[in-house]
């Protein structure tokens, strides 16, 4: 039995999914830059790359709030197209369906 996706269904789960996932990636990427430029500015640590702790560490905390946008909305656009794909193949299979039976004996 050939079971088909709901389109709408599959792309909203995997757009929730990879939101979940936006927001650790924000809580990571927020709190790293946080700690980074903390230790940059007590000079615990010595970068050329961040001045410490200024404007761009606000804007940082900005992925907190973005990334789990961003990620939501690529999450729902690949699982409408995986949900395609996965009922294209199962329409233009080739080859049958196929049981197998496993024979136990005692």
């Amino acid at each position: 039995m050939k079971r088909k996706l709901n389109v709408l269904n599959f792309g909203k789960l995997q757009g929730m999914l990879f939101g979940l996932l936006g927001v650790l990636a924000g809580v990571i990427y927020s709190f790293g830059g946080l700690f980074i430029d903390m230790f940059v500015s007590f000079g615990w640590v010595t970068s050329s790359d961040t001045p410490g702790l200024s404007i761009g560490t606000l804007l940082a905390f900005a992925a907190l709030f973005i990334m789990p946008i961003l990620f939501f909305a690529v999450g729902i656009v690949t699982g409408f197209i995986e949900a395609i794909l996965y009922n294209l193949a199962l329409k233009f299979m080739w080859l049958p369906y196929y049981r197998v039976y496993a024979k136990v004996e005692q």
